[in-house]
């Protein structure tokens, strides 16, 4: 079942995976790019297929880092490959969500085990489960 089903039942097709939630995807990931211009203040990088931006403040930016259409957001934790394979999740579903992806976020609540857009990243690449 991928992120979602149940709630994808509920909206039109052509929010979905279409030319609309495109330009959602592209005014996130616009958005991304200018709040990690404005307070990134370690190197940028293209990993992943995401532009991650380092060395944010801890105000500017949830959890331990936040997905925004194509970029990540993050501070001055270690970025592993496997934290970007759970970002790139969220960054597939930007682009399936566009517009949507932060309302239906919102709606999916803060509590990350519960949270079906991070279940379906993976709970343990995301670190909200830790692994013995």
């Amino acid at each position: 079942m991928r992120t979602g089903d149940r709630i994808d039942r509920f909206i039109p097709g052509f929010l979905l995976d279409s030319p609309l939630s495109l330009v959602g995807y592209w005014w996130g990931t616009a958005i991304g790019w200018i709040w990690g211009t404005l307070w990134s203040t370690g190197p940028v990088e293209r990993r992943a297929g995401l532009w991650v931006f380092r060395g944010l403040p801890a105000w500017a930016f949830p959890r331990g880092g936040v997905c925004v259409g194509g970029c990540f957001l993050t501070g001055d934790a270690p970025v592993t490959d496997r934290l970007l394979a759970h970002e790139a999740v969220h960054r597939v579903q930007w682009r399936r969500y566009g517009f949507l992806m932060p309302l239906l976020y919102l709606l999916a609540g803060r509590d990350a085990l519960r949270n079906r857009f991070e279940i379906a990243a993976g709970l343990r690449a995301g670190g909200y489960v830790r692994t013995r």
